[in-house]
């Protein structure tokens, strides 16, 4: 057995691997309420169907080590220990946490995506908008519509000789 002291204690402790086989010998020999089938079936060096059943329903912790180790936490003895048992509801409620907050990470950067799609295909569109009003203003300025009448000779517009002038019309009231 490894002894060790901690600060002031002068007391020793054992290694906690070794405490939980000192625990169930000691069940073993004191057997509760025994009847003449157990009293015959320890004699023999044989358990009783109860007394096995009551050994693997009882979860005895082995007390609790006040320094962890490496070792400890790898092997999972930190697991095993009250403190563990009782915050079992809250490494789920943390854990989902994490979950939601990933499903919203995921799903905001989905929206991001979408938007800079979209800005992508607006711009598409406000550069095609410009360039075929570009078009329409080249193709409806005065000069370029004058040329198009004189090509087009079955045309019946004509360009004015004259310069436009004012109609007034008098108020009869």
């Amino acid at each position: 057995m490894k002894e060790k002291t901690i600060g002031n204690d002068k007391e020793p402790q054992q290694d906690n691997a070794q405490e939980p086989q000192k625990d169930v010998k000691a069940d073993a020999e004191k057997p509760a309420d025994p009847t003449e089938d157990q009293k015959e079936g320890e004699k023999d060096g044989e358990k009783s169907l109860s007394e096995v059943i009551r050994e693997q329903a009882t979860e005895d912790e082995a007390p609790q080590s006040r320094t962890f180790s490496l070792k400890k936490i790898l092997g999972g003895d930190i697991l095993s220990t009250s403190f563990m048992h009782r915050q079992v509801w809250l490494f789920l409620l943390i854990a989902l946490f994490i979950v939601v907050y990933i499903a919203n990470r995921y799903s905001c950067q989905q929206d991001i995506i979408q938007i800079d799609a979209l800005q992508k295909e607006l711009k598409d569109a406000k550069y095609r908008a410009l360039s075929s009003n570009s078009k329409l203003t080249e193709k409806s300025r005065q000069s370029n519509v004058l040329e198009m009448l004189k090509d087009n000779k079955d045309s019946t517009l004509k360009l004015p000789s004259q310069p436009p002038y004012m109609i007034t019309v008098p108020d009869n009231e």
